[in-house]
């Protein structure tokens, strides 16, 4: 009878053996959750120079600086709104500078940019340098023919090439909406603000 009732004993003991090692494994887990979020801040807290996004911070710092650089011994009148030909690139300069010393200082803590979640993106995919090379070879060309083209040409170059190399599908509907892109901006920028911008071919025209 003892046997028996020793047997009949035993399935009762062994959920209270299985909690115990389910709270066990849950108190392991835990153990084990806890330093998670420190040990992949620790992990992140690593830099070195040749890290992607120091790198890329650092380019758009420099080209801030370049940019201030570049403005400094510019000198001409200013408009009827005080607005010299200095002022934008200033700005520019600036901005760019601020970012890439900003985005410095926040690799140089840690930081680092999560990849992309989606199903339409790989994010093992390697970068498109084509397309990288045929927007750079667009924007040498526009600062290559704003002079002779004038502003209003050039810019509508620019705007219908970089919108057919980024994929737009109808090229009508994109040259037409270059044109009045590349038209508004020039009223706006020599009419509205008074700042001088070549006309080009178009000089005894608008």
């Amino acid at each position: 009878m003892s046997s028996d009732m020793s047997s009949h004993e035993e399935p009762e003991e062994r959920p209270a053996a299985g909690a115990a090692g389910a709270a066990g494994a849950g108190g392991t887990a835990e153990a084990e959750g806890g330093p998670a979020v420190p040990e992949r801040r620790a992990a992140g807290s690593g830099w070195d120079w040749r890290r992607p996004e120091l790198v890329m911070a650092l380019v758009v710092a420099g080209l801030g600086g370049f940019v201030l650089a570049g403005t400094a011994d510019v000198s001409a009148a200013s408009s009827t709104l005080g607005l010299g030909p200095r002022f934008f690139p200033v700005l520019v300069g600036i901005a760019l500078l601020l970012i890439g010393v900003c985005y410095a200082a926040d690799v140089v803590r840690g930081g680092r940019g999560d990849p992309e979640e989606s199903e339409d993106v790989d994010a093992a995919a390697p970068a498109d340098w084509r397309t990288v090379a045929q927007v750079s070879v667009i924007f040498l060309a526009f600062a290559g023919l704003v002079d002779p083209l004038g502003w209003i040409i050039a810019g509508a170059l620019l705007f219908f090439g970089l919108a057919v190399t980024l994929g737009a599908e109808h090229r009508l509907r994109a040259g037409a909406l270059a044109i009045v892109l590349s038209t508004l901006s020039y009223l706006a920028f020599v009419k509205g603000l008074g700042v001088s911008l070549p006309a080009g071919l178009l000089s005894g025209v608008i």
